[in-house]
């Protein structure tokens, strides 16, 4: 058994004292009123991460914008960078009856013989309006609006 298994494991055996104990040690703060057995799972937690390190900055970040979501707060989300398929690959959408193909490049679009820098001009320049050009194109969903 490792020393860190050990720890946790004798955690069961500790009197509440000696846990809230343990939660100072740990966390250099006054226990909260939590009950013993998360207040044990919580420690086991705090045990591990000083031990094997945290969760990566981009993942915390992320259940702190989720909690304040919860709680009603608006948050600024920062969007994923979308993997485009291949160089090579054909996408074809047909808008208001026309069949259109663009083709996905190394480092653009080719769409009606020319090279293009952006999906979103593509799709402008199809449709007349400003657009997403990865939603256009069904490359990613639109975010449902959720207020």
């Amino acid at each position: 058994m490792t020393p860190i298994a050990r720890q946790i494991e004798d955690m069961q055996t500790m009197s509440f004292a000696e846990l809230k104990q343990l939660w100072r040690d740990y966390f250099q703060i006054e226990p909260p009123p939590y009950k013993r057995g998360f207040m044990q799972k919580a420690l086991a937690y705090r045990i591990q991460e000083l031990t094997y390190g945290g969760l990566p900055a981009d993942t915390a970040k992320r259940l702190q914008d989720l909690v304040a979501e919860a709680d009603g707060k608006k948050v600024k989300r920062k969007t994923l960078p979308v993997k485009l398929p291949v160089a090579g690959t054909r996408l074809v959408r047909e808008w208001q009856g026309e069949r259109y193909e663009v083709i996905i490049l190394q480092d653009g679009f080719e769409f009606c013989g020319r090279k293009w820098g952006s999906l979103s001009t593509i799709a402008q320049r199809i449709t007349g309006t400003h657009w997403n050009g990865l939603i256009f194109f069904g490359l990613r969903k639109k975010e449902r609006d959720n207020g």
